[in-house]
């Protein structure tokens, strides 16, 4: 059986995710593996069969997305000719992370795309949102990367089709500690942000794992670092808590490690909002933005704020025989 596994390359969770899936979907054939995009740090350590531009955001330095920058990237020309080429014809499944490329290209022909993607879960209306919704974010679950019903990935089982979070091996087989520190994983921020509040908490030694500084340095109790997977591991693993913005897979690692955590969703990215409410409802502090009013947040987090720990099941193994099993309802 010839297999393609489609990832999103935006941000780091879909890369994390993918290197405990692909062992998996080794075992049943022939598996080639696809990330489009240009904004993650974390390699696979798998050779690719396509790497492609895609369609990807910037991550901004003030807490949002860089809008012009992002635009400056997208290449709609190029996006257009790799769905019209992607070969997916010559493919037995098609699995799919929120991958667009290999989406629209199976839509395009007529190609059953199977998704696995932390996205999906949104597809359902029993996916925690926030009172008011944003339509044109709907919008984007239901056709970035359109595929068949498959499974979605989430703080908790809120849908029949979604299942709790991958967590990977290497943070499973870790042993959680508390060595005083705080690891900081904001990629939206510039480092000069966020220095000038931790900097201002000195019984606190702050970790902070960089998207925008090539080189570590160190300024008095603040040591700041590139995205590293495995320093970046070691860090979680030994700290106090983790503060982190409102992606997925980093607060459901440290929930796993019974970590105090505090989520700070990017401005104005809905998905990111929408994970907080999860975040919250299973323990975690929830900050909507860095203004005058965190170092106070930032200090009863310290103070207050609690441990929490999900002991989510390892099911990734049965997840992908489940898929593979049920393939046949996704030949129509």
């Amino acid at each position: 059986m010839k297999i393609l596994f489609a990832i999103q390359g935006t941000g780091n969770g879909h890369i994390s995710r993918a290197r405990e899936v692909i062992p998996y979907l080794q075992q049943h054939g022939q598996l080639d593996i696809l990330v489009s995009g240009t904004q993650s740090d974390v390699q696979l350590p798998y050779e690719l069969k396509y790497k492609l531009h895609g369609l990807s955001y910037t991550f901004g330095k003030n807490g949002g997305i860089d809008i012009w920058d992002s635009l400056k990237t997208l290449k709609t020309s190029k996006l257009i000719r790799d769905i019209r080429h992607l070969p997916v014809e010559q493919y037995d499944i098609v699995i799919n992370d929120f991958e667009p490329i290999s989406a629209w290209a199976c839509k395009l022909k007529k190609k059953p795309c199977i998704a696995l993607s932390h996205q999906q879960s949104f597809l359902s209306d029993k996916t925690p949102r926030p009172q008011k919704k944003n339509h044109f974010a709907e919008q984007i679950f239901q056709h970035y990367a359109p595929s068949q019903p498959g499974y979605g990935f989430h703080f908790e089982s809120y849908d029949s089709y979604i299942r709790t979070p991958i967590i990977r091996s290497e943070v499973r087989n870790l042993e959680s500690t508390d060595k005083g520190h705080v690891t900081v994983y904001l990629p939206a921020y510039a480092d000069a942000y966020l220095i000038k509040y931790f900097e201002k908490i000195k019984t606190v030694r702050w970790e902070i794992f960089s998207k925008h500084s090539k080189q570590e340095f160190k300024q008095d109790h603040i040591h700041v670092r590139p995205i590293e997977n495995e320093a970046y591991t070691r860090s979680l693993a030994e700290c106090t808590g983790l503060i982190t913005g409102g992606g997925f897979e980093a607060p459901t690692e440290a929930i796993f490690l019974g970590k105090k955590v505090m989520v700070i969703p990017m401005i104005g990215q809905y998905e990111q909002h929408c994970n907080a409410l999860g975040a919250k409802k299973a323990g975690c502090t929830v900050v909507t933005e860095i203004n005058g009013n965190f170092l106070h947040q930032l200090n009863t987090w310290l103070e207050y704020g609690k441990n929490v720990h999900i002991n989510y099941p390892d099911e990734t193994e049965m997840l992908i025989a489940s898929l593979f099993k049920e393939k046949k309802s996704f030949d129509l």
